[in-house]
């Protein structure tokens, strides 16, 4: 048998088979190029029709005409960037790596420097990728638009879904051509994401720019240092002093029974794990799906139907829910601990209990913290336990444990379904202060997170 040496330049068999693959590539591309010009040029006609209303059918065509020829321009564009780059076709390495007899053995000696076979992920986006992204974006449009005419589709967000998911195909298809499948369904699967992360951070800003817009212009001084007592429905004046009051209380007393309790509750479930550590961490775990209403009638059964609707009731109510997003955060944060220092105490003679109070709790204070400030942001919006527990009222009561008394979500609640434009005001005031002691907390408990895992990372 003979050896024969041969450069990949050289190689008959690898140059056959790729001419094979780049035939297929082209034609299969020329169709996919036309039949997409083809409803991007469609689109268009039917756009200039229906939007800026030209009813000549001479330039009705030749806006289809200039979109074909656009269209097929951009995607030769974005295809001949990258046609000198160095693919590897997973066709041809098969067909390469299937024996052929009675064929001397080929010694491949490669031009350059050998390179290792690592999958290649580009970061960066190219022109191509932007051509690309804008043919596949018009293709959308067109697509939408061609569905609205022929369906008669008068929703808006249908024709967005059905144009976003043409958007999606024609960009995949446009990718796959240009790299190969495993990169199109990367390029494909990130623009998912953006695209609903997009969604989120936009509803998001929209309903936290909406309020704001709504209750900015309330908030004067006299609106916090007000009630609603001596005001009426068309009266102006009056704020949420009653209702911030309310607040404070009932979650600050809250807070102050959930904070120690859930602290030991995690203490018990991970430093000293128990006997019944297990059924603990499974009513923990169930209690924080509980629904908020389950907790209102819970409190409104054991405590108000004997002593009045009052603040204290709604404390309790509260504490129901925050007790499980407390446990549950406080146990995370002590797993993080690490191990040495507490096998350092140990080893040094010290008693577990003081292992616990001296190293442990130090350590993860600040992620305490932290889960302290979750569980308030968690409960500080709720409205339905409240409805039957602190009831509401348009005075200020700062006794908790006797009468009625309100709260910036009840406060919300009973203004905005009000008829008349000034109790609707108030709320989006109202709503604007909650939306502002949310955020402050939820601030804090990052700041706070930042210095926690700070601190861990120092003392590992």
């Amino acid at each position: 048998m003979t050896t024969e040496t041969v450069t990949p330049a050289q190689d008959p068999r690898k140059k056959s088979a790729r001419e094979r693959v780049a035939k297929e590539v082209r034609r299969r591309r020329t169709v996919l190029e036309v039949i997409g010009a083809s409803v991007v040029s469609l689109g268009v006609a039917l756009i200039a029709r229906s939007v800026f209303a030209v009813s000549s059918p001479i330039l009705i065509v030749l806006f289809a005409y200039v979109a074909f020829v656009v269209t097929i321009t951009l995607v030769e564009l974005a295809t001949r960037s990258d046609a000198e780059e160095d693919v590897i076709d997973l066709r041809v390495e098969e067909e390469l790596a299937r024996p052929e007899p009675q064929r001397p053995v080929l010694q491949v000696v490669p031009d350059g420097p050998a390179v290792d076979d690592v999958p290649i992920k580009r970061r960066s986006i190219t022109g191509a990728d932007i051509v690309e992204g804008l043919v596949a974006l018009i293709g959308g449009v067109a697509f939408a638009e061609l569905l609205r005419v022929v369906l008669h589709m008068r929703s808006l967000l249908g024709a967005f879904l059905w144009g976003y998911a043409a958007f999606v195909v024609l960009f995949f298809l446009l990718t796959r051509d240009r790299n190969s499948a495993e990169t199109a369904i990367d390029r494909v699967v990130t623009v998912l994401v953006w695209t609903v992360g997009l969604v989120v951070a936009g509803a998001l800003t929209w309903m936290i720019v909406f309020v704001f817009a709504k209750g900015i212009h309330l908030l004067k001084t006299t609106f916090f240092t007000e009630d609603m007592s001596a005001v009426g429905p068309l009266t102006p004046g009056g704020g949420v002093k009653h209702a911030l009051i309310g607040t404070l209380e009932q979650v600050g007393i809250a807070t102050l029974f959930v904070i120690p309790v859930g602290i030991l509750t995690a203490v018990y479930l991970h430093e000293v794990q128990g006997r019944i550590a297990r059924p603990v961490r499974f009513i923990s775990e169930a209690m924080s799906g509980l629904p908020s209403i389950v907790a209102g009638l819970l409190l409104f059964t054991i405590w108000v139907l004997d002593h009045g609707f009052s603040g204290i009731a709604a404390a309790g109510a509260l504490a129901v829910l925050m007790l499980p997003t407390m446990t549950r955060a406080t146990e995370e944060i002590l797993r993080t601990v690490p191990n040495p220092l507490r096998e350092g105490a140990l080893a040094l003679g010290a008693p577990h209990y003081r292992v616990v109070q001296r190293v442990v709790l130090p350590t993860a204070l600040a992620g305490i913290v932290t889960a302290a400030l979750l569980s308030i942001a968690r409960a500080i919006g709720e409205t339905a336990p409240l409805l039957l527990t602190a009831f509401g009222a348009d005075t200020t009561n700062t006794n908790p444990f006797h009468g009625p008394q309100s709260a910036l979500p009840l406060f919300v609640w009973k203004l905005i379904f009000a008829p008349n434009e000034t109790q609707k005001a108030r709320a989006w005031g109202g709503a604007l202060v909650l939306i502002m002691l949310v955020f402050v907390l939820f601030a804090s408990a990052r700041i706070v997170a930042g210095r926690s895992r700070r601190k861990l990372q120092g003392s590992r």
